[in-house]
C-alpha cells in the first residue's frame, strides 16, 4: 500500500498472540504489512466491547468514519484512501508466549531513569545524555542494571573514572531493574494508548518493543 502521506507512521500497535495474549509492540508499517498478508487482524475496543477486523473490513470501517475523527486517533493515507491506524493486531497463526524480561539497552535505561541525570538531578534531551557505570569498568564494575545510569556529559566528565564516593557526588536514586518494560509504562500513560490496558496485566508488561 504506497503511503503518500507520513503523519500516523510514528505511532506504536501493539500485537496479540492468537490466545489474545500481548507479544510485542511493532511499528505503523510492520503493522499493515502484517494485515495485508492476512496474518493479523485488527481488534478493536469500543464501550467495553471488541471486534474482529481483516484488512478490507477494517478500511470500510475507517472510510465511514474518517469524518468524525477521534483526537486520540491516527491516519495514514494512500494513493486512493485514507485509513485509521489500528491500536491493537491478533496473529492468526501464533500461539507461543513471550518470556518474562525487560532487556538491558540504551533505550530502557533512559526510559526508566526517565531522562534524568542521576547526579544533578537535571532532565535533558536523549541526545545530551549518557551512560554511566556506577562502579567503573576499570574498578571491577559490570554492565548491569545495578550499575549503569543516565548522566549529562557535565557530570559524567566531572565523576570520571571513579566510584561516586571517590568523586564526592551521590546518585539521587539506586538503581535498579524495572518490573516491566520503562518504554511500555511510557506508553501506557498516552490516552491514545489506553486500549492495551486490557490486554496488559502484569504478567505481560514485559513484552518488547520492536
Amino acid at each position: 500500500m504506497p503511503i503518500a502521506q507520513p503523519s500516523g507512521l510514528n505511532a506504536s500497535v501493539l500485537v496479540l498472540n492468537r490466545q489474545y495474549m500481548a507479544v510485542h509492540v511493532v511499528g505503523v508499517r510492520r503493522a499493515f504489512s502484517l494485515l495485508l498478508n492476512e496474518l493479523a487482524e485488527v481488534i478493536h475496543i469500543e464501550d467495553g466491547q471488541y471486534a474482529n477486523y481483516d484488512f478490507e473490513s477494517w478500511r470500510e470501517i475507517s472510510e465511514l468514519k474518517a469524518d468524525l475523527k477521534e483526537p486520540n486517533e491516527d491516519w495514514i493515507k494512500s494513493v486512493n484512501f485514507e485509513v485509521c491506524v489500528p491500536r491493537i493486531l491478533r496473529l492468526r497463526f501464533y500461539d507461543r508466549v513471550p518470556k518474562q524480561r525487560v532487556r538491558l539497552n540504551r533505550r530502557n535505561i533512559f526510559a526508566r531513569d526517565a531522562n534524568l541525570c542521576q547526579y544533578c538531578g537535571m532532565h535533558f534531551s536523549t541526545s545530551e545524555l549518557s551512560l554511566d557505570h556506577v562502579v567503573p569498568t576499570c574498578l571491577g564494575g559490570g554492565t548491569s542494571w545495578g550499575n549503569v545510569v543516565c548522566a549529562c556529559v557535565k557530570c559524567n566528565v566531572r565523576k570520571g573514572g571513579r566510584t561516586p564516593k571517590q568523586a564526592g557526588m551521590k546518585l539521587i536514586c539506586k538503581p535498579v531493574r524495572p518490573k516491566c518494560s520503562p518504554m511500555l509504562t511510557i506508553k501506557l500513560g498516552n490516552p491514545k494508548y489506553s486500549s492495551w490496558k486490557t490486554f496488559l496485566d502484569a504478567a505481560y508488561w514485559s513484552v518488547d518493543l520492536k
